[in-house]
């Protein structure tokens, strides 16, 4: 690392405090936590809006495709913008532009005049203060925790997002439940906490910066031409932007599920609450993971799960068995990041680290827009069943193809 922020400079001086007594960090954690349990809330918000209301399975999918349009066209230009300005600032930016998006949904609510090309813009203008929010705080938490801290706090962050899908849709849902309104009133509220938190951290969310040039172009191929020279990095990311975009199917298939055999928004609320503590569960075993295990096999491990596990759920018709193939598909998944986190936090220089990180999203997460289009209009045209067999298909190609890899086995 080329630097220390000042708390982390004088920690070095003696044994690194524990976590808990870190001030800064506890409160950059429980605002993106306030954030996070917000975006969550809206991710199943949106669809029951739209499935409860008149609207379909291919209209659930459009919103889908809203929200995480912005992962796709936005993150490059993000990445150089949390590089280039103030993070804390840009972070208070983006959760006024997220408040006030919120206050026209539930405006609209409950006005009774809901219309799905303005749902469609809210979704898209929070997804995007979202994309610019989060990866503004992955790369400050290295500057207001001690480097002997690092792996400790991203592992707490990644059980923080797990904790935050784990409440974000059983409240989205039963908020729903007593009010169309309820549940982006709570995204507003998330929005308005982060507020209050980051205006209160001291420390900077960034090293010093020296004089340089503004041509975003080169400042974008400087992101892309990092990760370009990373030969594992490269080979693993082409696999899981595969499985990414595969898992929009798999996360709306429930929904569709639940809702064509009238089941109510609770059920659909008690599979993220599940699949939540499976991956607050895998969060918090992650440490001792990357003590003994290699992440790239953590990486086969976890593709080598999704592919019985994706099957599985296309064969059974039992709920309870449904929500146990969740939990230890999300249990998984939350091991792999916090190794992948880590990973990247080691190895990027601050000063790029913003851009190396928003061409890693890119490449892993920018096609998942595409995925939930497809998702709704499959789901529409085809039995979930059907479509889930397809899916775990090609959850076995891409193990196989990281399985013969040699840059994943060897890198």
């Amino acid at each position: 690392m080329t630097g220390i922020s000042p708390s982390g400079a004088s920690a070095k001086a003696g044994a690194p405090p524990p976590l808990r007594r870190n001030r800064d960090f506890l409160l950059l954690w429980t605002g993106a936590g306030a954030t996070q349990l917000g975006a969550r809330t809206g991710v199943i918000a949106y669809p029951l809006l739209v499935l409860w209301g008149d609207g379909t399975a291919a209209d659930a999918g459009l919103v889908a495709f809203a929200g995480l349009l912005p992962m796709l066209v936005l993150q490059l230009p993000a990445g150089v913008m949390v590089d280039r300005w103030d993070r804390r600032r840009l972070m208070l930016v983006c959760n006024l532009i997220g408040l006030a998006a919120m206050a026209s949904v539930v405006a609209v609510v409950l006005a009774g005049r809901v219309w799905l090309p303005h749902i469609l813009a809210v979704a898209f203008v929070d997804g995007a203060a979202t994309i610019f929010y989060q990866l503004a705080e992955r790369t400050a938490v290295r500057n207001v925790v001690h480097p002997d801290r690092l792996s400790f706090a991203l592992a707490q962050n990644e059980a923080r997002g797990r904790a935050a899908g784990l409440l974000g849709q059983p409240v989205g849902g039963a908020a729903f439940s007593v009010a169309g309104w309820l549940p982006f009133g709570v995204v507003a509220a998330g929005h308005l906490l982060s507020l209050v938190n980051l205006s209160l951290v001291k420390a900077p969310f960034q090293e010093e910066r020296g004089p340089g040039g503004r041509d975003w172009k080169a400042e974008v191929r400087q992101g892309l031409s990092w990760l370009w020279g990373q030969r594992f990095l490269r080979a693993a990311i082409c696999v899981v932007a595969v499985t990414n975009l595969l898992f929009q199917i798999v996360n709306m298939a429930p929904l569709v599920v639940i809702r064509e055999h009238g089941g109510s928004a609770a059920q659909v609320g008690l599979i993220g609450l599940v699949s939540g503590l499976g991956g607050v569960a895998g969060a918090l075993s992650a440490g001792k993971l990357l003590t003994g295990i290699r992440l790239p096999n953590i990486l086969l491990g976890t593709l080598l799960s999704w592919t019985v596990l994706v099957p599985a759920v296309a064969l059974t018709t039992q709920y309870g068995v449904l929500l146990a193939l969740y939990a230890a598909m999300s249990f998984t998944g939350a091991a792999l990041n916090v190794g992948a986190g880590a990973y990247m936090a080691h190895l990027v220089p601050d000063e790029i680290h913003g851009k190396a990180m928003s061409a890693v999203m890119l490449a892993s997460w920018g096609a998942n827009s595409l995925g939930a289009l497809a998702a709704g209009f499959l789901l529409s045209a085809f039995g979930t069943g059907t479509v889930l067999l397809g899916v775990a298909a090609a959850m076995l190609v891409c193990t196989v193809t990281a399985a013969v890899s040699p840059a994943i086995r060897h890198p």
